[in-house]
C-alpha cells in the first residue's frame, strides 16, 4: 500500500515538474553518474530545492545506466537528498526499500535531519552537473578520486 501511495505521489511530482525550471533528481543522478564516466561507487547530495524530487519515497533501488547498474541508497536529509551509489549487477531490492521507508517512519525522520544538519556542516567538495534545464551544484563530504573502489 505504501509502495502505491509513493507512487501516486511521484506522478503528482512529475506532472507539476513540466513547467518547472528545476530538473529532476533522477536527471540529476544520470547526470553525475554519466560525468563521472560510470564510476565503481559515489556518494553524494543536492540541495532538495534545486531539483524536482520525481523520486520521493524510493529508498533503496536499482538504477541503470549506459548498460550499469547501480544499487542507490537514498534518503531525504534536510536540506539536501543523500544519494550512495555503488555498481553492482541487478537485485530485487524491493524489500529493502520498503524496509528503509518503514525505519524512516517509524525514525519520524529525525535521523535524517540530524544526517543532513551534519553533512550541511561537513560538505567541502563541490561538483556541478550540466541537465537540461542547467547546471546543479552537487556536494560530497570527502573528495573522490575517479575509478576508485572505496
Amino acid at each position: 500500500m505504501l509502495s502505491r501511495f509513493n507512487a501516486a505521489v511521484r506522478r503528482l511530482i512529475v506532472g507539476h515538474a513540466q513547467s518547472n525550471s528545476k530538473p529532476l533528481a533522477s536527471e540529476v543522478l544520470t547526470n553525475h553518474l554519466a560525468q563521472r564516466g560510470l564510476p565503481p561507487w559515489t556518494s553524494f547530495c543536492v540541495y532538495r530545492s534545486a531539483v524536482v524530487n520525481d523520486q520521493f519515497g524510493r529508498s533503496h533501488f536499482n538504477w541503470s545506466l549506459k548498460g550499469a547498474n547501480y544499487h542507490i541508497l537514498r534518503t531525504g536529509c534536510f536540506p539536501f537528498i543523500k544519494y550512495h551509489c555503488s555498481r553492482r549487477p541487478w537485485q530485487d531490492l524491493e524489500r529493502d526499500d520498503r524496509f528503509y521507508t518503514y525505519l524512516k517512519l517509524i525514525n519520524l525522520g529525525i535521523p535524517t535531519v540530524a544526517y543532513g544538519i551534519g553533512s550541511w556542516l561537513l560538505v567541502r567538495v563541490t561538483e556541478e552537473v550540466h541537465t537540461s534545464k542547467g547546471k546543479v551544484k552537487v556536494f560530497f563530504l570527502n573528495h573522490e578520486d575517479p575509478g576508485a573502489i572505496n
